[in-house]
């Protein structure tokens, strides 16, 4: 039982390792605007979860947990730039805990498009971006009071919340920097038309 148990857990360690890079690399697709190909990694990594759940039974499920949080946060990020809803647990065919740490993970990922955007001066979907954001850490944060149950959940909040707040305050001086724009070009538009009005004067 022993050796079945020890062969198992080699196998597990390293298929899961590979689908913590096939996760990463739906990711890394997602940042550069590549959906299809993004789509099809995570619905690969997601079957290859999927067989070595069967792989795992209960003795060492604990294996799983790792590649579910990424798994969960590739699937959380594309569909939000798919402008659709974030998938359930059991869409995502993950354990509550994992689920929940995902989800947490997905906040850094929404940062980082979000000021990719502002890098691009695209700031449409940014204050979407931002709620979303928000409303993930509010709809986990409940969840703290079990972080003895779920190891590191507290820690994730805990960064989220820091994450959130650099965002915050990111947009507010973007938004001031656009207001002060505005109000020197009036200010030169109106200099302009002062000394237009003036042409051939005194």
């Amino acid at each position: 039982m022993l050796k079945d148990l020890e062969d198992r857990r080699e196998t597990l360690i390293k298929g899961t390792r590979d689908i913590i890079i096939l996760c990463s690399k739906a990711i890394v697709s997602i940042h550069n605007s590549d959906i299809a190909s993004a789509e099809v990694i995570l619905n690969q990594a997601k079957s290859s979860l999927r067989k070595f759940k069967g792989i795992a039974g209960i003795e060492l499920d604990k294996y799983l947990s790792v590649p579910e949080q990424e798994l969960t946060e590739g699937f959380s990020l594309l569909s939000i730039v798919k402008y659709s809803k974030i998938p359930s647990m059991s869409d995502t065919e993950v354990a509550g805990p994992p689920y929940a740490l995902g989800l947490l993970d997905c906040i850094g990922e929404l940062k980082r498009i979000i000021y990719d955007k502002l890098r691009k001066s695209e700031s449409g979907d940014i204050e979407n971006l931002f709620r979303i954001m928000n409303e993930i850490y509010g709809a986990i944060y409940p969840l703290a009071v079990y972080d003895n149950l779920v190891p590191g959940l507290r820690k994730k909040l805990d960064v989220s919340r820091h994450l959130i707040e650099d965002v915050r305050a990111m947009i507010t001086e973007e938004q001031r920097r656009k207001v002060l724009m505005k109000r020197i070009d009036t200010f030169e538009k109106s200099q302009i038309s002062l000394f237009g009005n003036n042409k051939g004067g005194t």
